[in-house]
Formats: structure tokens, sequence, C-alpha cells
């Protein structure tokens, strides 16, 4: 399968599980699939067969700003970049969804902060942090 197509199919193949997180965070099989990790083991295991194939193939590493982006040349080594990303944001974005609930913070309040999580990762988690410790004891907010 060519770079461009796997890409294409990891950015689609997430998008049900962000919008299971928004859409009905309570639901059932939200929890099955997105709460319990199932969803982000699946990309964890696209992005092992990607490392295993492909880590050899590029001359990079990890020990400096160059190595990195010669790594990351190859693209398959780009794509399972990439997917480390999915996969750690979905599952902070999990966690976030659980936390919330437990601290009984509306999940309107948490909707902002999702859509801020998968697209740009730590900025929604760290707003979550804000909003969690700007509620702290407050219910139903």
């Amino acid at each position: 399968m060519n770079a461009e197509t796997l890409f294409t199919i990891v950015n689609t193949a997430i998008l049900p599980a962000w919008l299971l997180l928004l859409l009905a965070p309570r639901w059932h099989w939200t929890n099955k699939l997105i709460g319990s990790g199932a969803v982000s083991f699946v990309f964890a295991l696209v992005y092992t067969v990607l490392i295993i194939m492909f880590i050899g193939q590029s001359e990079g590493s990890f020990s400096s700003l160059a190595g990195v982006q010669q790594l990351f040349s190859n693209p398959y080594l780009l794509i399972a970049g990439w997917v480390h990303y999915l996969a750690f944001d979905l599952l902070v974005g999990s966690w976030i969804v659980k936390d919330a609930q437990e601290k009984q913070i509306r999940h309107g309040w948490i909707v902002p902060i999702l859509v801020m999580t998968f697209m740009f990762g730590p900025l929604g988690w760290a707003s979550y942090v804000v909003l969690r410790n700007w509620t702290n004891g407050v219910k139903n907010l």
C-alpha cells in the first residue's frame, strides 16, 4: 500500500472514535471501544508494524533535530509518527471524558476541549487541566 493511501486510511479511521467521544460519551459502546483503549491499541499495532517494517530503512535517529528530520523523510516512518499522535491523543481524549464525568463537569464544556485535543494534543489536555482545576468542587457546571 502506498504511503498516501495509508495516511488517508488512518486519518479516516480515527474519526468515528472522536465522534463517539464528542456525541455519545456515555454510550456503552463508546466506553467499550474508546474508554477501554481498544481503538488506540489497534493504532498502536499499526504503529508497531510500521516501525518494524521501516525503521531500518532510514539513516536518521532521535539524537538530533537533523536526525529526526532525516528519519521522518521516509514517508512510512512519518506516518508511524502521525499514528503515534493519533493513538495517544485519543487516549488523552478518552481520559478527559472519563475524568470529566467523574468530576460531574458538563459535557458541553468538554466538547471544545476534545476538539483541541484532537487537533493540537497537549493544548487540549492543558485546557482541560485548567478547566478541571477551575471547576474543582463545582457540581453540574
